[in-house]
């Protein structure tokens, strides 16, 4: 583990992030932002400080009846290997997360017991499925007696294949793969014993000889190319096969076909682990059809509730009053940060500019960013060296900040059909109200069409959005209380 830990310090993603080149979407002619799952993951985990103690309950259904359910309060439950377990506390992990005291006796149970599991990002999911990758490796499986060199050189001369990799973890990015082997790392710093590798882009292997490590974090590319194209390694000998990020790699096409591929070569027996934060229905039929009687932990949605949040409507004749309306908010209560939602770039840098020189301090996080630049307005507004951050869809999901009492959806959210958008108005206004404070919401309307697409949220939601006359000082001092 000694190589692979130094590898892993070396190429840690905070040393990484100024080496980054994620601008994919630069290049669109579209005005338009989609929140990227995987570079949102990528950004919550290193902005990440600490888990995230999530309150949404837990579905937990299971169609294997011969390994009942159980959850643990200590990690000493689960009765880990002492190296490990100590790794586990140098982590600074004292008691498991609501996703891992729910998912590790599943992951860990003997024999073992496919899962697809949902959990925010930030809650352990990662460490939880690092955690069953590591135990799940025996070392003890070639011959310790017999050099390994010499048993690799027999194994290629009699065309048969080592016991090992036993383990492979797919991620859809560069950067998430180096995340979990990062994680990976510091969980088995004490375990020297098992070896892990990358593989990724710039990682290359001696073709001659066959793959010696018994753990492989990589992207599928690599992974196809290794295990199919030159047969490195035996897939049919893999015991775990996990998938971070599973619903980025199902929905992706190139992700999806090359899963499909990896798949179909696995043993039927490899326990299977598919990990995420979100399940569109499509998704989780499609992971239903190829993961064999999963035990299956989604988030209750219904807990995805609004009750911390107040949220309001302002009727404003065309953009420059929308403009004013932010401004009369402004001026009569004290607003600690606030995010600010438009729909397109072009939006996003004119209201920017005009709040700019009216002395506000503003920052500007949209599509055409790369990664790098976009941690660097995150840190920046979570420093609160801004106070108003303004942005596209980019951001609707998954990063909390604190400080955040205002989100205002200068536009309001819809789809490509210009109906509304139910689900990222809860995840853009769902940005306040966290941390059990409550928040304002303040949707800004100029005609009849975005009326129409304010009522139905509300009655999607069958939560009253008061209206606010923001002409009236008196009124909007009120939504300060």
């Amino acid at each position: 583990m000694g190589d692979w830990a130094k590898k892993a310090e070396d190429q840690e993603v905070s040393k990484l992030v100024d080496k980054l080149n994620l601008d994919s979407k630069s290049g669109e002619e579209t005005d338009f932002d989609v929140a990227d799952p995987a570079e949102t993951s990528l950004l919550i985990k290193i902005l990440g400080k600490g888990l995230v103690n999530t309150k949404l309950s837990l579905d937990i259904q299971q169609k294997n009846p011969n390994s009942p359910l159980h959850s643990v309060k200590t990690f000493e439950a689960l009765h880990l290997k002492a190296s490990l377990l100590k790794g586990i506390y140098a982590m600074g992990f004292n008691t498991p997360s609501k996703i891992q005291e729910t998912a590790l006796p599943t992951l860990l149970a003997d024999p073992p017991q496919n899962m697809i599991a949902q959990s925010q990002s930030g809650t352990g999911k990662t460490a939880a499925f690092v955690l069953a990758m590591l135990s799940r490796v025996n070392v003890g499986l070639n011959h310790p007696q017999t050099p390994f060199r010499l048993r690799a050189d027999r194994a290629t001369r009699a065309g048969t294949l080592l016991d090992y990799p036993r383990v492979l973890c797919l991620s859809p990015t560069y950067e998430l793969a180096i995340q979990t082997g990062e994680v990976a790392a510091r969980m088995g710093q004490f375990c020297r014993e098992i070896k892990l590798r990358f593989a990724v882009r710039g990682e290359e292997v001696d073709r001659s000889k066959k793959i010696e490590e018994h753990i492989l974090i990589g992207t599928p590319g690599k992974l196809l190319d290794w295990g199919i194209k030159f047969r490195l390694f035996d897939m049919k000998k893999i015991t775990v096969f996990v998938l971070d990020e599973a619903d980025v790699m199902i929905a992706t096409q190139g992700h999806h076909d090359q899963c499909i591929r990896i798949h179909k070569m696995l043993n039927p027996h490899c326990q299977m682990l598919f990990f995420s934060a979100t399940y569109g229905k499509e998704v989780m039929d499609f992971a239903r059809l190829i993961v064999a009687d999963p035990t299956i932990i989604r988030l209750m949605r219904e807990e995805e509730s609004l009750e911390n949040i107040k949220q309001y409507y302002v009727k404003c004749k065309n953009e420059e009053g929308k403009y004013n309306a932010i401004q009369n908010i402004y001026g009569c209560i004290s607003v600690g940060q606030a995010i600010i939602f438009c729909h397109t770039r072009r939006t996003a840098a004119w209201l920017a500019a005009k709040m700019t020189s009216d002395g506000h301090s503003v920052a500007v996080l949209t599509g055409d960013l790369t990664v790098v630049q976009r941690l660097d307005v995150l840190d920046r507004f979570r420093s609160g060296l801004e106070k108003v951050l303004i942005t596209t869809n980019i951001l609707s999901r998954g990063i909390d900040i604190e400080q955040v009492t205002i989100v205002v959806n200068f536009d309001l959210p819809v789809d490509v059909d210009g109906k509304a958008d139910c689900e990222t108005y809860l995840h853009r206004i769902g940005r306040t109200g966290r941390f059990g404070k409550s928040g304002i919401a303040i949707n800004l309307i100029t005609d009849e069409k975005t009326m129409k697409v304010c009522s139905d949220i509300e009655k999607h939601f069958n939560k009253k959005i008061e209206v606010l006359n923001t002409d009236s000082a008196d009124d909007i001092e009120k939504i300060g209380t």
